[in-house]
């Protein structure tokens, strides 16, 4: 299923600091994907925000930022585990306004895989989200972005450079996510800027995690606290629209907890 939601009616007309510049944030309507698509919006730049399950609050979003500034913000809907819409979800992004210059593929899948319970379905589901519709959005993305010089952000958990006990796949995925970013800059520039974010401890995983393991986390980064989603959006801003020598690199934001994960 795809579809594409429209909320280009609002009263308010505020002049754009970036004109016409288009944005889309996979998973864009929810937790640091919000807060992304928040400041991106802020900034001046038009957003495609896409989601699966949270059409709703995508919707809703949605509405609240073309408040702010008419024909601003538009949704689009679509699984990621389903390898047959990658093509038609790139095609409805650069239809929204008949550009694309920034490709954020945030929406990931995570959970705890040990060994003895790995099954086929997590596999699929973890290597789908994680590395494979990154992949294949980026290339439905790369004739689109060429035209107007842009970039692709993926972003790549921590765990993807150091493995996290009972998450192998989890961890493989991200792994290969790092390849791909380094190899699509390679492969794609000097037209498309393709970089990595790699966070740490911003947001708890929406499953249960107790208060021990909590505090383990941050005891071991040097900042001895959580960062804050806000962090992560910043970085992708800076690789966006102030980083145009910068290509290849992973960016850890996770205050120094890979110096003792």
């Amino acid at each position: 299923m795809l579809k594409t939601m429209d909320h280009s009616n609002a009263n308010n007309i505020n002049a754009e600091t970036d004109e016409t510049k288009c944005v889309l944030v996979t998973g864009g309507a929810k937790r640091i994907g919000a807060a992304t698509s928040r400041l991106l919006h802020q900034a001046g730049y038009r957003l495609i925000i896409h989601c699966r399950l949270s059409c709703r609050q995508a919707e809703e979003f949605a509405a609240e930022l073309n408040a702010s500034r008419h024909d601003s913000a538009k949704v689009i809907q679509g699984d990621l585990n389903n390898e047959t819409i990658y093509n038609q979800l790139i095609e409805q992004a650069y239809a929204c306004w008949n550009r694309l210059d920034v490709l954020v593929n945030n929406a990931s899948s995570f959970f705890p895989t040990p060994i003895g319970k790995i099954t086929l379905d997590d596999w699929h589901n973890l290597v789908n989200t994680n590395m494979k519709a990154p992949l294949f959005l980026s290339q439905a993305a790369a004739p689109y972005l060429k035209q107007t010089q842009g970039s692709i952000i993926n972003m790549i958990d921590v765990h993807g450079q150091r493995p996290m006990k009972e998450h192998t796949v989890y961890c493989a995925a991200n792994a290969g996510l790092g390849m791909v970013t380094m190899s699509l800059a390679k492969e794609l520039g000097p037209d498309i800027r393709v970089n990595g974010i790699a966070p740490g401890a911003i947001l708890w995983p929406e499953t249960s995690m107790s208060e021990h393991t909590r505090n383990l986390i941050l005891d071991r980064t040097a900042l001895k606290r959580a960062g804050e989603p806000i962090d992560i959006a910043r970085t992708i801003l800076f690789l966006i629209r102030d980083a145009g020598y910068i290509t290849g690199q992973i960016i850890a934001v996770d205050g120094g907890r890979t110096l003792n994960i």
